[in-house]
């Protein structure tokens, strides 16, 4: 599949440096390599979204506790390890 791809000349001249570096053969490489790391980027933001979604059902079911207390239980087991007796 041939596509054509219009860089902005600060990231063709990054292309075209990565190319230099020995690390990738050819422009190409570089422009796949961005969308993989795009692809993945996107699926993970996915997947953090469903998470989202599911802990949003779970709390609106079963119910949840705010945030402050949460952090305040949190600094209590932090001050309590930090201090043992």
């Amino acid at each position: 599949m041939a596509t054509n791809v219009h860089l902005t000349p600060e990231l063709e001249s990054f292309a075209r440096s990565c190319v230099e570096s020995g690390r990738y053969n050819n422009v190409s490489e570089v422009v796949r390599n961005a969308l993989r790391l795009l692809q993945d980027g996107e699926e993970r933001r996915t997947r953090f979204g469903a998470m989202l979604d599911m802990v949003r059902a779970e709390t609106e079911k079963d119910g949840g506790h705010p945030l402050e207390d949460v952090m305040a239980e949190a600094d209590r087991v932090i001050e309590k390890a930090s201090n043992p007796q």
